[in-house]
């Protein structure tokens, strides 16, 4: 057996202290080589490979570093994909489990010369969420697979599918109260016709009925007393249709109140939801937990609702980008004559105009913009149910 040979003590005792981590001073990145000791890393150094390498390296530096530095993020995003993705974790453990690999690319060989300013990054440019508390900066992954934009767009499909079924039922209804209002006007006609039948009738000395065939004349001229009766019957006729008609409006007013209002409580019933987030609209950070970053009663736009209760906030101020769940945030009234957008109840996901508020009810009065429902005037709504637009 040779002196160097795999199963020789040497070469066992060799293997096991190459096993796990070295020091990461003695590592070369280029050659991907892990020397032992300072002495074993300055012969590398010395070697004719690493000299190549180095030339190599040095005829386009950025690029080299460039290469490294993306395979470093697409490996540990990939890292946290997997084993973290959907979970809050301190960035140290799963740096710790990144560099469990003995062949993963260091850290001192990318753009970023230490952990935190890589995790900074990750946070500006919106690849995950980043906290930092005493105990440490704390990310949580942020999905952008075509798997989960798919499942949104299906979800969106479905609330625009719905909006659509709640604009026909409008229509519908619109269409009932045109109706309606037509039916009495045109009873109103018939009623003023009738009445001038009648006093074309009564009116004149003369008056002529026909009968089939024959013909019956009358002539002659009326009493006084005769003619005071066919006025007193005249006008007892008029106020008895008077009130008929009143009785008959009324009716149908009660009848289009109680089929408007029975609406409203369907509507309200269906759009009425635990979760009031929607992209574009302001909301305020109200988590004491993110008093010490400065975030605490601090105004943010939310850019993309996850799940219904999570919103990725872009903060007015810094534009650092946070996850903030629904509970630690609260809805933002607008000055009067500012745009808000109706998060929950009957009108939900309708653009508003804001006309006044109620200081001691706690509601507000907003006229609907567009849609269906443009033009309609809410004179009492909750400030929970309503938010500023960006």
């Amino acid at each position: 057996m040779g002196k160097n040979d795999f199963l020789t003590p040497k070469a066992i005792a060799n293997r096991m202290k190459a096993k796990g981590l070295q020091k990461l001073r003695w590592y070369c990145q280029m050659c991907q080589k892990q020397c032992r000791d300072e002495n074993g890393f300055k012969c590398h150094c010395m070697s004719e490979s690493h000299q190549r390498q180095m030339q190599v390296f040095g005829q386009n530096p950025n690029r080299v570093l460039q290469g490294y530095s993306e395979e470093f993020e697409k490996t540990f995003l990939d890292l946290m994909r997997r084993s973290h993705r959907y979970s809050r974790i301190a960035a140290t453990v799963v740096y710790n489990e990144y560099i469990n690999d003995r062949h993963h690319v260091h850290m001192n060989s990318t753009e970023w010369a230490t952990l935190t300013e890589f995790i900074k990054y990750l946070g500006k440019t919106g690849k995950c969420k980043v906290e930092e508390t005493p105990k440490g900066w704390f990310i949580t992954y942020i999905d952008r697979d075509s798997e989960t934009v798919f499942k949104e767009r299906l979800k969106n499909k479905r609330v625009k599918s719905d909006m659509a079924e709640e604009e026909k039922k409008e229509r519908e209804i619109q269409k009932q109260i045109e109706r309606a209002k037509e039916g009495k006007d045109d009873d109103v006609d018939e009623e003023e016709k009738k009445g001038e039948d009648l006093v074309e009738l009564k009116s004149g000395v003369k008056v002529g009925f026909s009968l089939g065939v024959k013909q019956v004349i009358t002539t002659g001229e009326s009493s006084s007393s005769r003619s005071k009766r066919v006025f007193e019957e005249e006008e007892e006729e008029e106020e008895k249709k008077r009130k008929k008609g009143g009785d008959l409006e009324k009716e149908r007013r009660s009848a289009l109140d109680e089929l408007m209002k029975e609406e409203e409580r369907k509507k309200e019933r269906m759009n009425r939801k635990p979760y009031w987030l929607f992209q574009g609209i302001v909301v305020k950070v109200m988590s004491k937990a993110l008093a010490d970053k400065g975030y605490y009663k601090q105004k943010g736009v939310v850019r993309k609702v996850i799940d219904n209760y999570v919103g990725e906030i872009e903060m007015v101020d810094s534009k650092h980008v946070l996850r903030v769940d629904q509970e630690e945030l609260e809805t933002v009234i607008p000055q009067i004559g500012g745009l808000v957008k109706i998060v929950n109840g009957a009108y939900r996901g309708s653009n508003a105009r804001l006309l006044g508020v109620d200081t001691e009810k706690f509601c507000a009065k907003v006229q609907i913009e567009k849609g269906v429902y443009e033009g309609r005037v809410i004179k009492s709504i909750e400030y929970e149910d309503i938010c500023k637009l960006a």
